[in-house]
């Protein structure tokens, strides 16, 4: 037996999300070593070049220890790459999200990024400008999963996640989230949100999304979120979507076009495909609700 609790019949309504994208330029520095970085990778395949680009638009650190993995044909060309990268300014997303957290002044914030280096990285460079933050991250035991979310609620201000922090933690104290790093699927960032977005908040939340302009980061932001209007969505409608149309994993699907493209731009094509039919998908089921 299954009891089913609708959205509609909670007070959860009554706590609006507020979603703001937050547009970042890089340096100079940095759009010179993304663009060398691109240049470099035309002949990989997509899907390892888009990962490469994508880790660059979270951390220098993330991408380096990712290259240091990698094995190119032409060992000078990576150690130019490298140098490069280890050479660059502090990034440009670090400092807008100093520059957030103190206009949020006091508030509990969650953090979300893809990457351990990159987390890392984000405890150092916030602890340097004087802001508390705290890891959480997959493989932590029970209790210490509890304890650190004792420690965000009573003694840190900041709470810097990896998608450990996205399921099965209730986090209702805070309503400030900030995904850093926005992943693939949509799906993955409603259950982030979903954190703080839940019965028994009683303030407002605050979304924020970072992106980056004129990268990979801003394709992401118009084709899988604009697209489908995510943000707006609650994530058992769009899952009844996807199983009316037979995508068991809106992540897979994502990943399979990518690694049978030959270019960035056909992929991009086959997505606004993909994302086409969900949207029509989303049209007529209002339209058999009586919403349109």
């Amino acid at each position: 037996m299954l009891i089913r609790n609708r959205r509609k019949h909670t007070i959860l309504d009554h706590v609006k999300r507020h979603i703001k994208t937050v547009w970042i330029d890089f340096s100079e520095a940095e759009k010179h070593v993304y663009d060398t970085l691109s240049a470099c990778l035309l002949r990989a395949p997509i899907f390892a070049k888009l990962t490469y680009l994508k880790e660059l638009c979270s951390s220098r650190e993330a991408c380096y220890l990712s290259l240091q993995k990698k094995e190119f044909n032409n060992d000078n060309e990576l150690n130019i790459i490298m140098n490069k990268i280890a050479q660059l300014p502090h990034h440009a997303k670090a400092k807008k999200l100093i520059e957030i957290i103190k206009q949020i002044t006091g508030e509990k914030i969650i953090v979300f990024t893809q990457y351990r280096a990159t987390q890392y990285y984000l405890q150092w460079y916030l602890q340097q400008h004087g802001i508390a933050a705290i890891a959480f991250y997959g493989g932590l035991k029970r209790g210490r999963k509890d304890w650190i979310k004792q420690l965000f609620k009573e003694e840190y201000q900041v709470l810097i996640a990896t998608a450990a922090g996205g399921e099965g933690i209730n986090l209702q104290f805070c309503h400030h989230l900030i995904n850093y790093d926005l992943p693939w699927n949509p799906m993955h960032v409603e259950q982030r949100i979903g954190r703080i977005h839940r019965y028994g908040q009683k303030n407002n939340v605050h979304i924020y999304n970072f992106a980056i302009k004129n990268t990979l980061e801003e394709e992401l932001i118009q084709l899988l979120y604009k697209k489908i209007a995510v943000f707006e969505r609650v994530i058992g409608e769009v899952d009844d979507i996807l199983e009316r149309l037979q995508i068991n994993s809106i992540e897979k699907e994502i990943t399979n076009i990518i690694k049978q493209s030959d270019s960035v731009g056909e992929a991009r094509i086959k997505c606004h495909h993909l994302f086409h039919i969900v949207e029509n998908e989303y049209g007529d089921e209002y339209e058999n609700e009586g919403i349109k």
